[in-house]
């Protein structure tokens, strides 16, 4: 388990309260070692990253060896093996918003806050990630703060955004839910835990219709 740090022990409490989290997600599987991936998430939304006690509790509520746990945590990029900042930013630099200004925007947004590809800020709050892709190619170049959308960002916007969140100022997303929830929240949701706000927000923008409607106005239908 030398991948990862040794975190601190679970007080008695927290145990309890991850057990019977770790119970509910697993009832979801057939086969208990299939909810590993939502496991760790659930110690990653306690700890802010994957700790040796993460990886242990893993282990011991699935019934496998702390190296499987090892092996499927760090081959996933979403499981941190360091602290990451109350918001986790993610700067897309694949091909396409590279080449509109992605690369730009993490050269300028990293010199920015003084740190680098999966580094957080002194004050916890911030923590920066160069994304290979967010899937969303028609809002280039793209951000994403918690796995929320930032769309049609600039060097000078992304600073601005930064620098709001680092204040406390609230910054909605482009789409999806009306605010940003902590990443250790997000790391919940990512377990399996419903927060309630999957309907929140724009949904699907204009540029994401536009095959549809002119496959509508064209009248063409999928063979």
């Amino acid at each position: 388990m030398s991948h990862f740090p040794e975190g601190s022990p679970y007080e008695v409490e927290t145990r309890q309260r991850l057990e019977q989290d770790a119970k509910d997600i697993i009832a979801r599987y057939p086969q208990p070692r299939s909810a590993l991936l939502p496991l760790l998430h659930l110690v990653q939304s306690q700890d802010g990253h994957i700790t040796r006690q993460g990886v242990q509790f893993c282990a011991d509520m699935l019934g496998v060896t702390p190296a499987q746990v090892v092996g499927v945590a760090t081959f996933y990029t979403q499981y941190k093996r360091a602290p990451m900042g109350e918001y986790h930013v993610g700067v897309c630099v694949n091909t396409l918003c590279a080449v509109l200004g992605g690369d730009e925007i993490w050269e300028s947004l990293s010199e920015h806050v003084g740190v680098g590809h999966d580094q957080a800020t002194e004050d916890g709050k911030v923590s920066l990630e160069r994304l290979e892709c967010n899937a969303a190619c028609d809002y280039a170049p793209v951000m994403m703060v918690n796995w929320e959308f930032y769309d049609n960002q600039t060097p000078e916007s992304a600073k601005q955004l930064v620098d709001d969140l680092r204040a406390g100022r609230p910054v909605p997303p482009t789409r999806g839910a009306s605010g940003i929830c902590s990443f250790k929240e997000a790391s919940r949701v990512l377990a399996g835990f419903n927060d309630g706000r999957a309907h929140e927000g724009v949904q699907a923008g204009p540029e994401s219709r536009i095959g549809v409607e002119l496959a509508k106005e064209k009248g063409w239908e999928a063979p």
